[in-house]
Order: structure tokens, then C-alpha cells, then sequence
């Protein structure tokens, strides 16, 4: 019997299907899940999140932190971010990066710092480096 998989974000499902195996990338290091796997419930970490299914396809989605519960052959994953690793677009990644370092510096330079603001930039420049790290795996020889 397969996993259940769902991985949402606040403002979209990245992904829903079914998977022999899920690798997360937890705050406490990689699991793997198969059927049958003990119930729990962690926090994600930013990093990759690899479904095997049962065809042998491999299906790679680059996740922010947030959290994943395991539940009777069912896996949720809750995150800030996620997109597959086929529609990554590394210029898009580029142009964001900019504007968050801008913004951060900016920030920086002021004498009251908006802290959810900041947080959102240093989340930004977080995902841009997962989505970078797995797009550069699977693309040989790509150069920035």
C-alpha cells in the first residue's frame, strides 16, 4: 500500500499523489518514510524532499521550514514554501535574492529594524539557497 502524500504552503498545494518512499529533511536530520511507518509529527527544516514512487519515478521539491505529521500511510507536510525542482527558475531566483539583500542592508541601516519584515527577507534568501542547492544537483555542469 503507498503513502498519501500532501505537501501545501499557505497559499497553494505543491504537491498531492502517492509515494513508496518520502525522504524530509527534518530539524534533526534526514527520515525516511515507508508504509507502515510509526505516527509522529516533527518540524522541517529547509532542504529537500525526495518522493520515490512506486514506478521508480523520483519526484524533488525544494521546502521551507514548517512541520510534517505521519499518519496511518499518510504524510502532511505544512511548510512556508515549496516548488518542484522541474519549475525551478534559477533567474527568478537571482532577481529575488537581489531585492532581499537590498532590503535587508536596508534594514540594517535603520534606526528601528522591522523584525517580521527582516524575517521575511532572511526566509527568501533561505529558500532561494535550498532551490539553488537541488536545481545545481540535478543540473550538471550548470555555472551561475
Amino acid at each position: 500500500m503507498p503513502l498519501m502524500v500532501e505537501i501545501v504552503t499557505p497559499d497553494r498545494r505543491a504537491f498531492q499523489g502517492e509515494a513508496a518512499l518520502v525522504n524530509l529533511p527534518t530539524s534533526m536530520g534526514g527520515i525516511g518514510v515507508l508504509p507502515g511507518h510509526q505516527p509522529i509529527t516533527t518540524l522541517i527544516a529547509a532542504g529537500e524532499v525526495v518522493l520515490t514512487q512506486a514506478d521508480g519515478k523520483v519526484v524533488r521539491l525544494a521546502v521551507d521550514k514548517g512541520f510534517a505529521r505521519v499518519l496511518a500511510d499518510k504524510v502532511s507536510v505544512v511548510t512556508e514554501a515549496a516548488i518542484d525542482e522541474a519549475k525551478i527558475d534559477l533567474k527568478a531566483i537571482e532577481t529575488a535574492e537581489e531585492r532581499a539583500r537590498a532590503a535587508v542592508a536596508a534594514a540594517r541601516g535603520q534606526k528601528h529594524i522591522d523584525s517580521a519584515e527582516l524575517a521575511k527577507m532572511e526566509q527568501i534568501l533561505r529558500f532561494a539557497a535550498v532551490q539553488r542547492l537541488i536545481k545545481g544537483r540535478s543540473s550538471p555542469g550548470l555555472t551561475d
